[in-house]
This record gives structure tokens, C-alpha cells and sequence, in this order.
């Protein structure tokens, strides 16, 4: 494994880790047809071998089967690596489901620690709020875990600051993760802010747009039905084409500095503040390596405010889920961002 840069190391509660880690949600899920099993192997081996401590999966991701493919291929690297999943959001009968309740969360922790291949999940988020269920009672299951050695730490993902509040009075979390990106600025109504006051690291998911803001943004013609952009409205044919002309914008400042897009985005998210992590996801080697060397790079503060200027709420177009999903995301909203 390389040893990353002592600056380039971030807090997650009471572990230190570089502050790109990967997201391995599209190794088994939402992005078409997955990898092979050699092929996403390779692909988590060699984020190990790169530097990567945090790997982050969840019981959702592939009905489990992610899970099977992270314990299976990283268990000889157990105590090597900060290994983050979730609960409270799975698949049932072949269809997703959020449930926050108590017993549906000790159920899960176990199946997940049995397909991990792993006695305790060292950071274990609440996938998504449950409307019928307080998030007190959710996260007291979660302190339940804590107490029994299963988990190490908790944490939430897509909440909005309030409920994170009302968390953190019953048990400390360690972690809010919620999508972040030049594209996605809903942290910055509130989650931002109270994740620094309160000691708890934001973990940025899909901080390069779902493939969006890199070199080979996703042709949406081409994607195949049960692509999960498919249902995205930014990436409709009424949005998408005024948001690739934004792209290209930040494409040029990219390029005029000697980056890549996903380098800038990836810059630009970290600079938001110490305790902001990321987790790109990807499943090409050579994109992990672009991703992680952005830990080695020095960008300039100037282009990372024109950056934020070209791409932000006010000026991307469509809101980042469609209609039918927003009732299930309890973050803060912020213009087109959704």
C-alpha cells in the first residue's frame, strides 16, 4: 500500500484516513451490468494498493451482494482499511425499501456483518430517515450496536442538519454522508455548517456527478434502461444539454491548469473544509488513480472559486432526483439542485 501524504489525512471519529476514499456502490448496483468479479477485485485491490483506507458499501448495494464482494476480497486486508456500510435502506422481494426500525436494524447489522466476513463494521450509517420511524428510536439501535461490539462508530446519510442534531443528542455520530458536488450544493444550506460545529466528518458521495464531471461525461442516449441516471432529471434531454455546455466551461479551466475535470470536482469538494471526505466511485483503475492523485496536487484557490462560479445551484439545470424520490431524502434543498 502507498502511504498517502500526512496532509492529505482526514478524521472520521477516532480514524484517520486520506481524504479520498472509494464508494463501491456501482461494483454491484444502479450502473448497469457489473464488473466481473475479477474485474471489481482488481478494482478494490488496487485502491488498496494507491493509498485508499475507507471503503464504503451498504446492504442495499446489489441486495447484499456488494457486501459479499468487499468482505470477500478485502477480509485478508481487514486492519488495514476503515470499512463503512449501512442500514435502514435494503432490498426486499427485488425492490427497495427504507425501514428505520429497531429490530430491521439489529437484523441487518448481522446479515451485514455475516456477508462481510467481519465481527464489527467500523463505521455504520442509517442509509436513509425513515418518515414512520423518529430518527431518536433508529439511531438508539444503532448506540444498541455500538454497545454490543458490532459497531464501532454511527452515522447518517442524506439528512438534513435538524436531524442530525436530534441524532447526535442521543448518541455522537461519527459521519454525515450526503451527495456533494459543484453540482450538488445542498450541504451548504445547513449540513456544512453543523457537521463543523459539531465534530462530525461529511463524507461526499458521488462528488464527480455520477460520472457527470469527468472527461467522458455519461452520453444519456446511450445509457441502458436500469442505468439509475436514467431517472435523474439533469440528465434528460430538457436539461442535460445546457449542463454539458457547463461542463465544458469547467473543462476548459481544467484543462488550462493541467487536470482533468474529475480532479478539479474532487479539489473543489475537499476544499470546503477539513473535515470533508470523499468517495468517488468508479470502476476503472486508471479513473481511481486520476481520483487519488488529486491528493498530491495543489490547486490554486483562484480556480477553485471559478470552478464553484461556472457549476453551482443557481446555475445548474434539473434537480438531481426526480419528483417521486425527493419525499425520500430528508436533506435541505436548494434550487435546481432538488
Amino acid at each position: 500500500m502507498n502511504a498517502p501524504r500526512t496532509d492529505a489525512l482526514r478524521r472520521i471519529g477516532p480514524f484517520e484516513v486520506p481524504a479520498v476514499g472509494l464508494g463501491c456502490m456501482n461494483l454491484s448496483h444502479a450502473y448497469d451490468t457489473p464488473p466481473s468479479p475479477g474485474d471489481a477485485a482488481k478494482l478494490l485491490l488496487s485502491a488498496l494498493e494507491a493509498g485508499v483506507t475507507l471503503f464504503d458499501t451498504a446492504a442495499l448495494y446489489g441486495y447484499g451482494a456488494n457486501e459479499e464482494l468487499v468482505g470477500r476480497v478485502l477480509g485478508p486486508h481487514r486492519d488495514e482499511i476503515v470499512l463503512a456500510s449501512k442500514c435502514g435502506m435494503t432490498g426486499v422481494d427485488g425492490r427497495r425499501v427504507i425501514d428505520g426500525r429497531p429490530e430491521t436494524i439489529r437484523r441487518t447489522a448481522d446479515e451485514s456483518l455475516a456477508r462481510l466476513g467481519t465481527d464489527v463494521i467500523d463505521l455504520y450509517y442509517l442509509h436513509r430517515l425513515d418518515p414512520a420511524v423518529p430518527v431518536e428510536e433508529s439511531v438508539g439501535a444503532l448506540a444498541e450496536l455500538v454497545a454490543a461490539g458490532k459497531v464501532r462508530t454511527i452515522g447518517l446519510s442524506e439528512v438534513s442538519a435538524a436531524t442530525l442534531r436530534r441524532a447526535h443528542a442521543v448518541h455522537p455520530i461519527t459521519a454525515l454522508q450526503n451527495e456533494y458536488s459543484l453540482w450538488t450544493r445542498n450541504p451548504e444550506r445547513g449540513t456544512l455548517a453543523a457537521t463543523r460545529e459539531l465534530g462530525v466528518a461529511l463524507v461526499a458521495f458521488s462528488p464527480v456527478g455520477r460520472g457527470f464531471l469527468t472527461d467522458a461525461p455519461p452520453a444519456v442516449a446511450e445509457l441502458p434502461s436500469d442505468d439509475i441516471r436514467r431517472t435523474m432529471p439533469r440528465f434528460t434531454d430538457a436539461h442535460y444539454p445546457a449542463n454539458l455546455a457547463l461542463r465544458a466551461e469547467l473543462a476548459a479551466l481544467a484543462s488550462d491548469a493541467g487536470l482533468t475535470v474529475a480532479q478539479l470536482a474532487l479539489a473543489w469538494v475537499l476544499s470546503r473544509g477539513e473535515h470533508v471526505v470523499a468517495i468517488p466511485g468508479t470502476r476503472s483503475v486508471d479513473h481511481l488513480r486520476e481520483d487519488v492523485a488529486v491528493l498530491d496536487l495543489d490547486v490554486p484557490a483562484e480556480l477553485l472559486a471559478a470552478a464553484g462560479r461556472v457549476l453551482s445551484d443557481g446555475t445548474v439545470h434539473g434537480s438531481r432526483y426526480a419528483e417521486a424520490t425527493l419525499p425520500e431524502i430528508d436533506t435541505e434543498r436548494c434550487g435546481a439542485a432538488g
